[in-house]
């Protein structure tokens, strides 16, 4: 049976990766995209409409329909963010996405819009403002609090009682120690380790492996004249 009639938001490989999630492992029924005018170069996706979004309304009433905003972190989720206010100020109920395949506690609160992937780990207690993204398979300590606006990238451990503030982005394989404190607008980078609390507006990554002296056809003795 058709699930809850859901416009997304969006037609970039965010887009799409949200309409295969919410078709195949939700109770919502897909049944337009939308983008601003100027940016729409198509007229469908998976055969289904794009319909411009100063006129979404007109075509799928919020009374009838739920919306998603399926956008990355441009702008430090800047532009996610204004997509969710535009869709709220139409008057559409916004939904959230959780995988079935994600471990979240009984008690962990949700909030609007948020993208949740399979193979988190959510532990009690945890609260999750509104529009945040969790991509695939991260772990989100006891007690901690995550902001408005935040996208976390893959394989980031965010330990106990930590509390990350609005418009934040968490690269992949970050790691945050208990009690951490992430200010608002902080960038952590694909590695980064964060002992201590951040500055608002910094941004923290770990040094770029770089390499070695030798290369491997003189470390495993190749001959690259060898035909293989």
């Amino acid at each position: 049976m058709a699930g809850e009639k859901t416009v997304i938001v969006g037609d970039s490989p965010i887009a799409e990766v949200a309409y295969e999630y919410l078709t195949y492992d939700s109770c919502y029924t897909v049944v337009a995209f939308t983008v601003d005018q100027e940016f729409i170069k198509r007229d469908h996706m998976f055969e289904v409409p794009i319909v411009p979004f100063e006129e979404v309304d007109s075509y799928y009433p919020p009374n009838t329909h739920k919306m998603f905003v399926a956008v990355g972190y441009p702008q430090m989720n800047r532009l996610r963010a204004k997509f969710f206010k535009r869709a709220k100020e139409k008057g559409y109920a916004l939904i959230s996405y959780i995988s079935s395949k994600a471990f979240v506690w009984r008690n962990v609160k949700i909030g609007e819009n948020c993208f949740i992937m399979e193979n988190n780990v959510i532990q009690p207690f945890v609260r999750i403002g509104n529009n945040v993204t969790i991509w695939s398979g991260n772990h989100i300590g006891h007690h901690s609090v995550i902001g408005d606006n935040v996208f976390i990238a893959s394989h980031a451990v965010i330990s106990g009682f930590v509390e990350i503030g609005e418009y934040c982005f968490i690269g992949v394989n970050s790691t945050i120690a208990n009690n951490i404190r992430v200010a608002k607008n902080s960038l952590l980078g694909a590695g980064s380790i964060i002992l201590k609390d951040t500055e608002e507006g910094k941004i923290y990554g770990a040094k770029n492996t770089v390499p070695k002296q030798y290369d491997v056809f003189e470390r495993f003795k190749i001959d690259t004249g060898e035909i293989i």
